[in-house]
């Protein structure tokens, strides 16, 4: 892990696109501005962990639910489902 100090106002590059400046520094707590190309997404790590474990419970399939889904399409036999609510 490289380590760097910085002063409120200072900045860092990350590549030519990402730039990280300390805004400001309370106590404890050092806010930063984060620059970035709108194609790089920036998360704090912590909902970084949340979306990677949601994308990884939604691509975990199962074979029984394919089967099911499987055997439903059958049974319409090429009709359009009825969207749901009242008709």
């Amino acid at each position: 892990m490289l380590v760097l100090s910085r002063q409120r106002d200072e900045t860092i590059m990350i590549g030519d696109e990402i730039e990280i400046t300390v805004v400001d520094i309370r106590g404890d707590k050092v806010r930063l501005g984060i620059n970035a190309p709108r194609s790089i997404q920036v998360h704090r790590k912590e909902v970084y962990e949340a979306i990677r474990s949601e994308n990884a419970q939604a691509s975990n399939i199962q074979v029984d639910d394919l089967n099911i889904a499987n055997e439903n399409l059958r049974k319409l036999g090429g009709k359009k489902p009825k969207p749901p609510g009242p008709q």
